[in-house]
């Protein structure tokens, strides 16, 4: 009885212990369960919260960049709002002197020309006294013989250096006398340059109509609009009146901004544009012409101070394709005569433009927008043609390079220095056929940086959409984080809305003059007249 206690006790204990090993089993089997479960859950939560963050941070993104689409259209409508206002801070006269030169050549400097060779001195050559046992034995003899050879190397150290610092005067000479020939052809050039100067101020002042309309020409051309604006004109002066005659080419109504502002709807990721209404583009447009007008006029007036001009007679046209021809069409838009007294006196800082040109007695379109034209107060074409001048009397006188006629090599390489100082590292560079630089770079900044495509035009007029597309798509093929575009022109307003919110920077002829100028020190023009 007693042993099989024993076993039933022993029997009861191991079967306890079996029990509790397996709940205990069972208990970490669960914790491990749950741990892994906790550990999913987390992962899931960490992962959604980078999904999160990445789509709150692409969202932010895509916002700013339709601000900055916005904010540019804001700047764009400030600008043509205030094309009449920034002329009158500005004085628009031109001193003849200021474009004087003075011979001023840099002083003469021959390099390694201007120190004289040194001789050779005997302490270089003469041998050493015997001394000791090396006056026996014969030492004094090779001492000798040392000492003979020595002179003799010595006379030849002189013959060549008498022979060489000969030949150093003879070139120093020549560039002294090569220097001298500069100087006076740069004291030539620069004395031609101002007798120019001298003869053109003599003509002008003697009110020769030729003189007069260019000087007046020049005036126009300092005045800085928007790059998209055509900013062409014709003058002639009748000096029997002093009246100058201006036709004024206008600016077309897609200088207006087509769309009043850009909205981003993140739920749906899209960006939408909401247009601008006809009548606000109309209104806009009106003002636009009637501010040219008088900022054309305003310019003329205070640009002459020797009381040339006592009427102004302007003509705004737009040079368009006729919709219903197909034809070329120029319709005068606003037709003005107004004489010095009546304009002066007037105060154009205070005043309604529209109001103000008919006060005046001008001419204007009832519809600008569709082109509605209106008699020209005076036929620019039944002018006397001895008064219609168009010859560029002081072409020659601007020194600074021409970007549309230097050498494509220095073209592209103001191209690379440029971006280069802006911090692009330079990998390939060529001028196509065509003559536009194309260059890919790397933008070494971390997070921003990566290869750069930057394209740069000469000439050929304002630039189309499609010229825009075409680079984006050049970025998109090659993997690139931005791409540039360069002109000496302008861009159409579609390019502008088709580059916003890309990553692409359009830079104009005005913006490339001025980086040229604060960048790497050159101060380049471009011009298009043609010189002869």
């Amino acid at each position: 009885m007693s042993s099989m206690q024993e076993m039933q006790r022993a029997h009861a204990q191991q079967l306890h212990a079996q029990q509790r090993a397996e709940a205990f089993a069972y208990r970490q089997h669960r914790q491990m369960v749950w741990e892994a479960e906790h550990a999913r859950r987390a992962a899931e939560q960490a992962a959604a919260d980078d999904d999160r963050q990445r789509k709150r941070l692409y969202t932010q993104a895509r916002a700013a960049k339709v601000a900055a689409a916005n904010a540019n259209l804001r700047s764009r409508l400030s600008q043509l709002e205030e094309l009449l206002a920034e002329t009158l801070s500005v004085d628009d006269h031109i001193d003849l002197n200021r474009l004087k030169r003075s011979a001023k050549p840099p002083p003469f400097d021959p390099g390694d020309l201007a120190t004289p060779l040194t001789p050779p001195r005997w302490s270089d050559f003469e041998p050493p006294e015997p001394a000791g046992l090396g006056k026996m034995f014969g030492g004094e003899i090779r001492h000798q013989q040392q000492l003979a050879e020595a002179q003799q190397a010595f006379e030849r150290a002189k013959g060549e250096h008498e022979a060489a610092e000969a030949q150093r005067q003879r070139r120093l000479a020549a560039a002294e006398e090569k220097y001298r020939q500069q100087c006076d052809k740069l004291a030539a050039k620069v004395a031609a340059h101002n007798a120019a100067i001298d003869r053109f101020a003599s003509v002008f002042a003697a009110a020769d109509p030729k003189a007069v309309v260019e000087y007046f020409g020049l005036v126009l051309g300092n005045s800085v609009y928007p790059d998209d604006f055509p900013q062409r004109y014709r003058l002639a002066y009748l000096p029997e009146s002093r009246q100058l005659v201006v036709e004024y080419q206008l600016p077309t109504a897609d200088v207006i901004p087509k769309m009043r502002e850009y909205r981003y709807l993140p739920d749906e990721d899209e960006v939408t544009a909401v247009p601008r209404p006809d009548s606000e583009i109309d209104e806009r447009y009106a003002d636009m012409v009637t501010q040219i007008t008088l900022r054309t006029v305003h310019e003329l007036y205070e640009a002459d101070r020797t009381r040339l001009l006592e009427t102004v007679s302007l003509n705004g046209i737009v040079d368009t394709t006729d919709p219903a021809t197909g034809r070329r069409a120029r319709p005068c838009l606003v037709s003005l005569r107004t004489d010095r007294q009546s304009f002066v006196s007037i105060n154009l800082a205070n005043v309604d433009p529209a109001v103000c040109l008919r006060r005046l007695g001008a001419r204007l379109s009832p519809h600008p927008v569709d082109l509605d034209p209106v008699r020209a107060v005076v036929d620019f074409d039944q002018v006397d043609k001895r008064f219609a001048d168009e010859i560029d009397v002081l072409a020659d006188l601007d020194q600074r390079p021409n970007l549309l006629t230097m050498p494509a090599e220095r073209f592209q390489e103001l191209i690379a220095d440029l971006f280069t100082k802006l911090g692009l590292e330079m990998r390939q560079v060529r001028t196509a056929p065509d003559g536009t630089v194309e260059c890919t770079a790397h933008d070494p900044r971390p997070l921003f940086g990566g290869t750069v495509i930057v394209l740069a035009r000469r000439g050929g007029g304002t630039v189309d959409v499609s010229a825009v597309r075409d680079l984006f798509g050049v970025v998109q093929a090659e993997s690139a984080s931005n791409g540039i575009l360069v002109t000496t022109t302008g861009y159409v307003p579609a390019a502008f809305e088709f580059a916003s919110g890309k990553p692409l920077e359009l830079i104009d002829g005005s913006g490339l003059l001025h980086m040229l100028a604060e960048t790497i020190g050159v101060k380049a023009r471009i011009d298009t007249r043609q010189p002869g």
